[in-house]
């Protein structure tokens, strides 16, 4: 229950660190035209060079791609199928990105892209595959194990037992 409380807080405290970031005004003289071909800012940003390319794709990458782990936090599964949490992450991530792409068409100096949108998605999956499963199975084997007793450490055999006293006979 905590981890799923911990997730929705954190969810929900990340995208709207993403809302103030992304849907800020940005007062430029010159403004691109709306990118609706896909792999297009891509193609440019690889035209810039390797550095600059790569830094601009990573960035694309990481922008949402917490919620690669932080969504599957707050549904707070542990025994799921693997595939359906995928799909389902991915499907959000796509969703809340396609929602930021379509609100910064209202933002003066922002416009939508594709490329972001595919970018972001895909960063979302991505961390999803590197950290979701090991962390579920991690839980699994964990909860297989049992509780702990008091005073014990995982992996010892518990407490030394002792003898219960008895009382002495008349």
């Amino acid at each position: 229950m905590r981890v799923r409380a911990a997730g929705l807080l954190l969810t929900a405290a990340y995208l709207a660190f993403i809302g103030w970031m992304l849907l800020r005004p940005h007062y430029v003289a010159w403004v691109p035209s709306p990118n609706l071909r896909p792999f297009g800012t891509i193609r440019e940003d690889l035209a810039m060079g390797g550095l600059e390319a790569a830094r601009r794709i990573l960035a694309g990458l990481a922008l949402l791609a917490p919620l690669g782990v932080l969504l599957p936090m707050t549904g707070g599964r542990i025994h799921t199928s693997g595939l359906t949490s995928f799909a389902r992450t991915v499907f959000a991530g796509l969703m809340v990105s396609l929602s930021v792409e379509f609100t910064q068409t209202l933002v003066p100096g922002q416009l939508f892209d594709v490329d972001a949108l595919l970018l972001n998605t895909t960063g979302v999956a991505l961390l999803h595959l590197l950290v979701v499963p090991s962390v579920r199975g991690a839980l699994r084997r964990r909860e297989a194990a049992g509780p702990v007793p008091e005073g014990a450490e995982r992996g010892s055999q518990g407490p030394t037992p002792r003898a219960t006293r008895v009382g002495i006979a008349p």
